[in-house]
């Protein structure tokens, strides 16, 4: 049973303009992505839910407050970055400091995300379930991985 989601930021559960610069937090306009409201409200009623980015520019706060734009903070217990954390993203190191802030059996742990390399090849290597999040694309793998096309999906 999934007792934590780690969800990524950037296209998993905001849109990540790719002609935007800056801080997320500081974007004219920002855009939840589809499904990511109903989503984590649902998931939140029996499980945490931490975002899990790697943002190299945001601090903890900045993050938080880009999630307050758009209505999805209510449901997020915490978040990890490389502002806090002193790790980058994409590494098993990442994901191992996590765990052990966590303090939950790495089975309980599912890491959702947009990006193979990110995202699901580190959760693999530390035995987190990886959620692959990939509404584009029909690549099939052999590893044992979860793969959805639509947030939803995590609530049946």
């Amino acid at each position: 049973m999934v007792e934590v989601y780690l969800f990524d930021w950037g296209d998993t559960l905001m849109v990540d303009f790719p002609n935007v610069s800056g801080k997320m937090c500081d974007w004219i306009a920002v855009e939840s992505v589809v499904g990511a409201k109903d989503t984590l409200e649902s998931l939140s009623k029996h499980a945490q839910i931490y975002i899990a980015t790697g943002a190299e520019d945001s601090t903890e706060l900045e993050v938080k407050l880009a999630f307050e734009r758009v209505g999805l903070s209510a449901f997020i217990t915490g978040y990890f970055c490389k502002a806090n954390l002193g790790l980058v993203k994409g590494s098993p190191d990442f994901l191992k400091a996590i765990i052990s802030k966590l303090n939950k059996p790495v089975e309980n742990i599912a890491m959702v995300g947009d990006n193979f390399e990110k995202d699901i090849k580190p959760a693999l290597a530390v035995g987190i379930n990886p959620i692959w999040f990939t509404p584009k694309t029909n690549e099939v793998f052999s590893e044992n991985i979860r793969k959805i096309s639509k947030l939803s999906e995590l609530c049946t």
